[in-house]
């Protein structure tokens, strides 16, 4: 179904293209396009997926649904998965005595909590406007960054390859994933034109969205370094942790500790641990998973468990430990192509990115969620465009990502894990 409507789709820009007259020197913007023929195709198949395979949905999904996921209709309501409901409990009862929503920053929720009142107290349907929006942002300033670096055919790949990766689906969920995107491109769209205050606040609002924005400190500061008034550039960036302040008092404000998310993020509920190796213990210990998932394959079901997890059989975690392994060594190699192509700037931003959680392996499994970490450090799919240049090559990303993202989508509307 995916890969049916990915050439419908792409064919349909392409008549489009060819029958709207512009001046010489411009060319159609396919940022619009690819975001409603993918967000439309990645909804109706979430629905396909949710009423043909409800029956076999995962046994203890009751473990983690919670009743304000469902206030909304089964039409949106399948867009609230996971995180989602941490995400949202903290947008209608703020950070209570739980101990572990305090990991989850409160830029995202904040936003749903203002739109869901508005709507009537349907913070389903405001989580997905909210990343819906921030995802048409995303893709139109994707475009715009690459269209600078690789043309206009290069940046139509960089969306494409964006809106059909494989946990792409995220982007219309009730996470935080778009919005964070989208901070982390203007973060950077406003340093490279040296607006560095704009910049700096942009950081310190991704910051506020996810952890991981940290990641991008070093790297604009590098951009900053370069500027003709650097002094004044670094000042302006200080803006970042500055804002980020908001997040301490409005834990003190609701009656938490201040810093009550620095404990929460090593919460055993998410079962990670700091690796005093940094990123070298997430790799080692990523490596020793994907090693023990092949001798399991040889093995089989029957045999000698290998890495044993709780409540999942043998071969299920082979093949998940395999795939998330297969995800790091692709983000390894474009990070390398994103340095060598793009700069330092764009490479350290990478690199720390992929940094950050595989210091924090899980002891379940080591590359926990590496794929959805992946989907926001965008100039993965800059790299991506580069590497598509070449029509098989093109070709292969497309139908791989196609086939996958439309496994993701059957996995998560019934409640299996994806990252």
């Amino acid at each position: 179904m995916i890969p049916a409507i990915v050439g419908a789709g792409q064919r349909l820009l392409a008549r489009r293209a060819a029958q709207v007259e512009l001046p010489p020197g411009k060319a159609p913007n396919p940022a619009l396009g690819i975001f409603l023929w993918s967000r439309a195709a990645i909804w109706l198949a979430a629905l396909f997926a949710w009423l043909t395979f409800e029956p076999n949905h995962h046994p203890h999904f009751h473990r983690w649904d919670r009743p304000w996921l469902h206030d909304s209709g089964w039409f949106v309501d399948v867009w609230g998965r996971w995180d989602s409901a941490w995400l949202l409990q903290v947008a209608i009862h703020g950070y209570d005595n739980a101990k572990r929503t305090a990991a989850f920053f409160p830029l995202y929720p904040g936003l749903v909590a203002g739109f869901g009142r508005v709507l009537g107290s349907h913070y389903v349907l405001a989580g997905v406007a909210v990343s819906l929006a921030a995802c048409y942002g995303s893709f139109l300033l994707l475009q715009r960054l690459a269209e600078e670096r690789l043309g206009a055919d290069g940046a139509r790949r960089a969306v494409l390859y964006l809106a059909l990766f494989p946990m792409s689906l995220f982007l219309q969920a009730a996470y935080a994933e778009s919005l964070f995107l989208l901070l982390t491109l203007l973060a950077f769209f406003f340093a490279e034109r040296g607006h560095f205050g704009r910049a700096g606040v942009a950081t310190g609002l991704a910051i506020l969205t996810r952890a991981v924005g940290v990641a991008l400190l070093p790297a604009l500061a590098l951009l900053a370094w370069r500027s003709r008034d650097r002094l004044r550039a670094l000042g302006s960036l200080a803006l970042a942790p500055l804002s980020f302040l908001a997040y301490p008092l409005v834990l003190w404000q609701q009656g938490r500790s201040p810093f009550a998310f620095l404990h929460a993020e090593l919460d055993p509920t998410w079962a990670r641990r700091f690796s005093w190796a940094g990123p070298l213990g997430g790799i080692w210990d990523g490596a020793r998973a994907a090693f023990a998932g092949v001798r399991q394959l040889i093995a089989g079901p029957g045999g000698h468990v290998y890495w044993p997890v709780r409540d999942t059989t043998p071969m299920r975690v082979a093949a998940l430990n395999l795939e998330l392994f297969a995800y790091l060594v692709l983000f390894v190699v474009l990070a390398v192509v994103v340095w060598r192509r793009f700069g330092s700037a764009y490479g350290l931003f990478c690199a720390l990115s992929l940094a950050i959680p595989l210091s924090v392996p899980s002891h379940r499994w080591p590359l926990l969620s590496l794929p959805r970490f992946g989907l926001v450090i965008f100039p993965f799919f800059l790299a991506l465009a580069v590497l598509g240049g070449r029509p098989r090559v093109h070709a292969a990303i497309v139908g791989v990502s196609a086939i996958l993202l439309g496994v993701a989508i059957a996995q998560w509307a019934t409640w299996q894990w994806v990252a």
